[in-house]
């Protein structure tokens, strides 16, 4: 089994940053793809960002040039720098460890962005 503890979300201003963490525990096969996800009040879950176990990325449009994702392996943790920050980025965010056979989700963190 694994968990997934996120980190790092709160309240930041219109062209500001935040980092997001999540430290992953547990059963974890070292071939993994990691990533987060967010959802906006009354919108669907998207993807922000994904990486895999050997640094492979993919950005959601939105995300490309703004956001960072990267991952420890030595710490299971992955990673998500977020610079100018915009309203729209403002929902919770999940962290996402996904292998060939399962998935698993944390339990969200809040990103709310003022303008």
């Amino acid at each position: 089994q694994v968990q997934l503890v996120e980190s790092g979300g709160g309240l930041a201003q219109a062209g500001g940053s935040l980092r997001l963490s999540c430290q992953a525990s547990g059963s974890i096969f070292s071939a993994n793809v990691m990533g987060w996800y967010r959802q906006a009040p009354g919108k669907e879950r998207e993807l922000v960002a994904t990486i895999t176990t050997f640094g492979g990325t993919i950005y959601a449009t939105s995300a490309r040039g703004r956001f960072t994702i990267s991952r420890d392996n030595d710490k299971n943790t992955v990673y998500l720098q977020m610079n100018s920050l915009k309203p729209e980025d403002a929902a919770v965010y999940y962290c996402k460890l996904e292998t060939a056979n399962n998935e698993n989700w944390g339990q969200g963190t809040q990103v709310t962005v003022s303008s």
